[in-house]
């Protein structure tokens, strides 16, 4: 066994040599820090220009006599290329010092192309960033002072529609998406206060008793109503940090999405809605994210896919790959190569309503139309994702392509994922979708009723 005293013999021994100053190491770096700050390429331009001077008006001076007292402390390659070898190396021949200078300059000259790119570049979006500031002020004012005091006489115009299409002003935002959802459930500010009550009577009498009081809502309601929303509000836009337990809006989710859940036992809470009630509250005051988000969940679309309504959810699917063959034949191919069904990707994207899978300013320009469109645009979107990165995908095999589509890329582009969704039609052999969807729906109902235990019962 080795004593500490060979170890610290072993060690400050390495540290005496790796102290002594070898100038061939100097030129990989290893040099000690300096306390002055490092030098630009102006002015080791500078100094060389200043050093070739000073050496030509002296070469009466011995070259190798210079050379012994240079401290070669190359800061940079940059540098290296400039300055004499160590005393211990060869002198460099004419030809490569020319060549080194050339070098330099080359490096200067790209060095001075990157910095005014990068200039013009933030010049660029600093424009774009003031246009469309400009842009959303212009919109905000048509949109309060004309369209929403005359919203149903104004919302079907196509100059409205094609506003609309640009993306809502943050502003306005959530008063257009209340609007345009609706409230065919007749759902007030009082009724959710109500239904906030018998919300927190169950999480009172968990807390005290480990169980949820005597109601009619069944076992399965109850975990869901309690853990999994505990769960997943704590998975909702986790980089925000607001959300969270903690967080300024984590109790007003879980005040949303509990009143839920007392309104409609028989929907329960399902893995997703946290995100879709989210995005409500951002827009919305609580009473009225609650009555968007009652109305949003009861539309045909969601209701069949967060009731899991199997047979519904098919049709939907089979419906999207009409239109997916016909805009995209190609990756409609590579995908069916793959056995990629679309409710491998579709059922995320439909149950959070993309803002799980998009970025969430991106995400928000979806559902504003989609607010205009109804779920026809929830489809186009997918399609228009797949056009986006058609390229991408036609050379990724099937487990990336899955892993991909969950989740996208961060730098989505909005202008370029919307230009691929203008592009996509929605329109099959003179069919738009409601068609093509309903006839689906017509074909199952024919099956039903001709098979033979419909007959016999």
């Amino acid at each position: 066994m080795l004593s500490d005293d060979v170890f610290g013999r072993s060690l400050f021994s390495r540290k005496q040599r790796e102290a002594q100053s070898v100038p061939g190491w100097k030129l990989f770096g290893k040099v000690p820090l300096r306390e002055s700050p490092p030098k630009d390429s102006k002015t080791i331009q500078q100094e060389y220009e200043a050093k070739v001077s000073k050496s030509s008006q002296s070469p009466s001076l011995p070259t190798q006599s210079r050379r012994k007292n240079l401290e070669f402390e190359p800061l940079s390659t940059t540098a290296l290329i400039l300055e004499d070898r160590p005393a211990n190396l060869p002198a460099k021949s004419e030809e490569e010092a020319q060549r080194h200078r050339q070098e330099y300059d080359e490096m200067v000259a790209e060095a001075k192309k990157r910095e005014l790119k990068e200039a013009q570049k933030k010049k660029k979006q600093m424009k774009e960033r003031f246009k469309q500031e400009e842009s959303i002020a212009n919109a905000m004012v048509v949109w309060n002072n004309e369209i929403l005091p005359n919203w149903e006489s104004m919302r079907g115009l196509r100059r409205v529609r094609d506003l609309w299409w640009q993306g809502l002003p943050p502003n306005v935002r959530g008063k257009v998406w209340s609007l345009a959802i609706g409230n065919e459930l007749n759902i007030t500010s009082d009724l959710y206060e109500i239904f906030l009550s018998r919300a927190k009577e169950r999480w009172k009498s968990f807390r005290e008793t480990g169980s949820e009081i005597e109601s009619d809502v069944d076992s399965a309601d109850r975990e869901s109503s309690l853990d999994v929303i505990k769960l997943d509000i704590s998975r909702t836009f986790p980089s925000l940090f607001i959300f969270q337990k903690g967080g300024p809006y984590h109790d007003l989710l879980h005040s949303v999405l509990g009143a839920y859940t007392c309104y409609r036992p028989d929907v329960g809470y399902v893995q997703g809605m946290s995100f879709i009630a989210a995005v409500l509250i951002l827009n919305l005051e609580e009473a009225d994210a609650f009555i968007a988000f009652a109305n949003l969940l009861n539309k045909p679309c969601q209701m069949a896919f967060f009731r899991v309504d199997h047979e519904l959810m098919l049709k939907y699917f089979a419906a999207f790959e009409v239109f997916f063959e016909e805009n995209l034949p190609r990756l409609f191919s590579h995908f069916q190569s793959y056995n990629l069904t679309p409710d491998l990707y579709l059922i995320d994207w439909i149950f959070t309503l993309y803002t799980k899978s998009l970025p969430l300013d991106v995400a928000c320009r979806v559902w504003d139309v989609f607010c205009r469109d109804g779920e026809e645009f929830l489809f186009r979107t997918g399609l228009g994702i797949l056009r986006l990165y058609e390229e991408v995908l036609l050379q990724m095999d099937f487990i990336h392509i899955a892993q991909f589509l969950t989740r996208l890329p961060e730098d989505t582009p909005p202008e370029r994922l919307f230009s691929c969704i203008a592009n996509t039609q929605m329109v099959s052999c003179n069919r738009k979708w409601t068609q093509v969807f309903n006839a689906l729906i017509k074909d199952k109902e024919m099956e039903k009723s001709s098979s033979p235990s419909v007959k016999n019962s």
